[in-house]
């Protein structure tokens, strides 16, 4: 597995364990890289993740107030947990991080979806994340 793919796969667990236990973003990372029971993560990747936690946590308000003007018949905090920050790391590396293609940031959700998610979560993910990007233009 890619370096990147490993960082948002950690960041997404810890932004879930942020939301459950409101524990501050480092110490979910630390958990969520202690939960993968690998050895010291690639330090790439461990900065890559830092940056997601970080920016999401800190953007949080205005991310989710764009999940919702695009989301139709669907309130944020209605939408399941990993659905909802699946988003909001997308979202993130849309609006913040112009180095990564936003198709490449769009795939990446839709597979943290496929992974972590229901059935139906890729699909959701996919359609909302497409709506922002046209937004923002940046697909």
């Amino acid at each position: 597995m890619g370096t990147r793919r490993t960082a948002r796969e950690r960041a997404l667990q810890a932004l879930y364990q942020l939301e459950m236990t409101g524990a501050k973003p480092s110490e979910a990372l630390e958990s969520a890289w202690a939960a993968a029971g690998t050895e010291r993560p690639d330090p790439e990747a461990e900065q890559f993740a830092r940056n997601l936690v970080e920016g999401v946590w800190s953007h949080l308000d205005e991310i989710d107030s764009v999940i919702q003007s695009h989301s139709h018949h669907w309130r944020v905090e209605r939408m399941t947990r990993i659905d909802r920050n699946v988003l909001r790391l997308g979202i993130f590396e849309l609006k913040y991080l112009v180095e990564i293609p936003g198709r490449v940031s769009i795939n990446e959700a839709v597979e943290l979806g496929k992974r972590f998610g229901t059935e139906e979560s890729s699909a959701f993910i996919n359609g909302l994340l497409d709506r922002i990007a046209s937004a923002l233009q940046k697909t």
